[in-house]
């Protein structure tokens, strides 16, 4: 399983939601502080199986296609060969356009034996994104003032996740597929 994502030095640039009581929500506990300066992030391409975690790759500027295919080319056989697995996987990904580019098709068809395909608009099926949290956690344990030491924090937690971890992740999969089909392809708790 293969995906990329976006760590912020400061936490979370999205929404926030938090349960509070009536007419609270200007209490300083309710509020998450904005960052003025460097609230700069790092983007990073990863691959994951039941056997553990492949390279953790820093992407430099925007990922898109001609980036993705990069990555794929030089990480995806040695993160195989890491994780023990060589030839013997079935690669998924998400539908992101990147992923689904004409070149990346063709690179994947004569570079991998076997890849998942998923259905448009499911965010729900690839479990490295439930990893991606598991790792922001992690990392927020750490002392997080520049993209140096965001880049430090990823690498070391990134090292010890365990195949225990990403097994429990994959063996979620045939629960993934069945929530989707019973929801007919609406959002599901994964």
């Amino acid at each position: 399983m293969s995906n990329e994502s976006k760590f912020n030095i400061f936490g979370s640039d999205g929404r926030r939601f938090v349960w509070r009581k009536v007419n609270t929500e200007m209490e300083p506990k309710n509020l998450q502080p904005t960052v003025k300066y460097g609230g700069d992030s790092v983007m990073v391409w990863g691959c994951m199986s039941a056997q553990g975690v492949g390279n953790l790759h820093f992407i430099d500027g925007i990922m898109n296609q001609y980036i993705y295919l990069n990555s794929l080319k030089t990480n995806l056989a040695a993160s195989a060969e890491k994780m023990g697995i060589k030839d013997d996987f079935i690669f998924t990904q998400d539908n992101d356009p990147k992923h689904t580019a004409k070149k990346i098709k063709a690179w994947l068809s004569n570079n991998v034996t076997e890849y998942l395909v998923t259905p448009p608009q499911s965010p729900d099926i690839n479990p490295i994104d439930n990893l991606w949290d598991y790792l922001d956690r992690k990392i927020r344990d750490h002392n997080i003032s520049s993209k140096e030491t965001l880049k430090k924090a990823l690498e070391e937690e990134w090292n010890k996740i365990t195949a225990e971890t990403t097994r429990h992740l994959v063996d979620s999969m045939s629960k993934r597929l069945e929530a989707i089909i019973r929801s007919k392809g609406y959002p599901t708790k994964y």
